[in-house]
């Protein structure tokens, strides 16, 4: 016995243009039939919230899925699934496409060579896909970008969800995180690891979307930002704080990331910030806050 509810659309070429389209949303319950063997041209997020199934592998083995999960059906890729006939599962799915379906791969939030993702919980994503099937009504003059825009918070709040990202986020971007004002090659940071640099970038590219290097340079130019705006520290002091002996190759790393000069910035940052200059650098863990009016 299974209970099922689905909707399909046909967006438009234009709504295409916003980068992802939703082409369906579905809500499933019980002991539902197998889903293949069959291959998509495009993308579906299948949501397991409570239950238990298995997914077989293009090796044909098949692997357990234990609820909370998630499968990612890619287009052109054989899948072949299904609840278990004993406890079945609750499943919703999205099935997308779109332009931006290329970005968000490459920032990680797509995972090809993960068809199976263990979930912490599902709330976020239930209520994505929730605000797909409300905005799914029949007659919705706003339908594609309702859908659309829900499509960009599913795969956010899956991202979010994921079992491997704890509550404080992944343990190697927070290692590097403290480590990332030290001279270190990538091939140090891994192996601080005990890993090699391949699996260090395999492990980034997971868990950041992006390569070490450029993750520990998003952390120091921001590091620099802050202290380009907060302090009178010269430039060069700064370029040594974020870990750059060379303040002449930091000042032209920071204007071709950051598009200005450090110098420019910082006149920016002065006229946009009230209250002028501090000489204190505050604390990442306890940042300073904007009292009510008349305090303290």
């Amino acid at each position: 016995m299974y209970h099922t509810w689905m909707r399909y659309f046909t967006p438009s070429p234009v709504h295409h243009r916003l980068g992802l389209v939703c082409l369906g949303v579905g809500l499933q319950h019980g002991t539902l039939p197998a889903v293949g063997p069959r291959t998509l041209d495009h993308h579906v997020a299948v949501v397991i919230s409570s239950g238990r199934g298995w997914l077989r592998d293009p090796d044909g083995r098949d692997r357990g899925v234990t609820a909370p999960a998630l499968l990612w059906l890619l287009p052109g890729v054989p899948h072949h699934y299904g609840a278990d006939p004993e406890t079945g599962w609750d499943e919703s799915f999205v099935d997308f496409t779109g332009p931006a379906t290329a970005t968000y791969t490459d920032l990680g939030y797509i995972e090809p060579d993960r068809p199976l993702v263990p979930l912490a919980d599902t709330a976020g994503a239930r209520a994505a896909v929730g605000r797909i099937a409300r905005a799914a009504r029949r007659g919705n003059p706003l339908l594609e970008v309702e859908t659309g825009a829900a499509v960009h918070e599913l795969l956010v709040a899956l991202r979010r969800a994921r079992a491997d990202l704890g509550r404080d986020g992944d343990p190697v971007l927070q290692a590097l995180a403290r480590d990332a004002f030290r001279p270190l090659s990538v091939a140090e940071h891994a192996a601080r690891h005990a890993m090699t640099a391949a699996e260090l970038r395999a492990a980034v590219r997971r868990a950041a979307g992006c390569s070490p290097k450029d993750y520990l340079l998003g952390i120091r130019l921001g590091r620099a930002k802050e202290l380009l705006a907060a302090t009178e520290l010269p430039v060069a002091a700064v370029a040594r704080r974020v870990g750059y002996d060379d303040p002449a190759y930091f000042s032209r790393l920071f204007t071709r990331r950051v598009g200005t000069a450090p110098v420019r910035f910082r006149e920016q940052q002065g006229r946009a910030v009230p209250g002028g200059w501090s000489n204190r650098i505050p604390d990442p863990d306890d940042p300073p806050t904007i009292g009510p009016a008349g305090a303290a």
